[in-house]
């Protein structure tokens, strides 16, 4: 493992911050396949988190902002491998790219459907947001064999919730963004134990792609949309109550 490995690096910073991780139902983690993680999204940690669970570097598509701010950027980009999306206006055809060359290249990717608003608003352990459906989309559009959309629950079971920098300060990085727009700081919250629960693997068949682009595309997005967050849903609520 290279000193600058995404892995390394995860439980580096998780050793530092004092965070236990308990993980649950690896025997669901697809071999041999291209991988989609999406996960539920409160903490900076996240990204993190699952990488150190399991145990391998995932591809995060991350805020653009994120690649902007110096510190963060060689921490993010650099060490961790996320790649940040595009501004506005391109973001999504940047999403798509970047994600369906990496998943081309058997490299896993990771997307938090929830955006960016769970992580500039303080938010309750045990509850999911509305998932945005451009993930759903690009598992359909991917031209990319054996690929499994793979939904994991963060459950926090111990944290601390502090804030840091003011949100109007990000705006000066991203200022097409309107959350950060408004007054307040950035909530962080920093894990102290956590559960990751990993679902059940969706695998994306020619029938979901034939699906896909025919008549039914509205119909299919939201199975796989509403598989994900149900599953999620699920395991937090178990997790929660460990």
């Amino acid at each position: 493992m290279s000193l600058n490995s995404p892995e390394l690096v995860s439980h580096a910073f998780l050793a530092a911050l004092s965070t236990q991780i308990f993980r649950y139902y690896e025997d669901r983690i697809p071999q041999d396949a291209s991988v989609l993680v999406v996960s539920n999204h409160r903490s900076f940690m996240d990204a993190l988190v699952l990488m150190a669970a399991l145990s391998s570097p995932i591809r995060f598509a991350c805020h653009h902002y994120m690649g902007q701010v110096p510190i963060m950027r060689e921490i993010v980009t650099g060490q961790l491998g996320c790649f940040p999306l595009e501004k506005t206006q391109n973001r999504q055809q940047s999403f798509f790219v970047q994600s369906q060359m990496l998943l081309q290249s058997r490299q896993m990717v990771g997307v938090f459907p929830e955006g960016t608003e769970p992580m500039v608003k303080f938010t309750v352990p045990n509850v999911v947001g509305e998932f945005q459906r451009g993930f759903a989309h690009l598992a359909f559009r991917a031209d990319v064999q054996d690929l499994a959309i793979l939904p994991i629950a963060i459950a926090s079971l111990e944290e601390v919730n502090t804030s840091g920098l003011p949100l109007k300060v990000l705006s000066l990085f991203d200022p097409s963004e309107p959350l950060f727009q408004q007054p307040g700081l950035h909530p962080l919250v920093i894990y102290r134990r956590v559960a990751v629960l990993i679902g059940r693997p969706y695998w994306i068949t020619p029938q979901h792609q034939k699906r896909y682009h025919g008549k039914q595309a509205r119909t299919v997005v939201a199975e796989l949309t509403e598989h994900c967050h149900t599953e999620i849903s699920n395991l937090l609520h178990q997790g929660c109550d460990c």
